[in-house]
């Protein structure tokens, strides 16, 4: 298995996201561009990058000082449970109000109030424990 966040596995990611149309295409309908960073709680930077146009995802690549939209952080524990068993929109509000993720960039409550967002934010986990 690969290493969370890697260039290798940002590059994955971003494979498996454009082959999901609940995520890439979803996204796609509403111009979604982004710079997502991930990475884990209590580290300096996020560790991986996805860049996205339109929905679909152009890079994965580690992080190089890119400017962020979202910067999305947990435990490394953490990540490997939602890899393991991706969560739901309940469990992922548990996890934010709870304080096991965390959005350094981005605004999370924003973003779940629109389902145009929310049901790809959702899916993005599935789509991690893919790769």
């Amino acid at each position: 298995m690969v290493e969370l966040f890697t260039e290798e596995w940002m590059q994955g990611f971003a494979t498996h996201w454009n082959a999901e149309p609940e995520l890439s295409d979803a996204l796609a309908q509403i111009g979604f561009n982004s710079v997502i960073g991930y990475g884990f709680d209590g580290e300096e930077q996020p560790r991986g990058v996805l860049t996205v146009e339109n929905g679909k995802a152009v890079s994965g690549e580690a992080f190089n000082g890119q400017t962020l939209n979202w910067d999305i952080r947990a435990s490394s524990d953490q990540w490997n449970k939602w890899i393991a068993k991706p969560p739901g929109m309940m469990g992922l509000g548990m996890a934010f109000t709870s304080r096991k993720m965390k959005f350094v960039v981005g605004d999370y409550s924003s973003m779940v109030k629109d389902p145009r967002m929310a049901g790809p934010f959702i899916k993005s986990f599935a789509v991690m424990a893919r790769v």
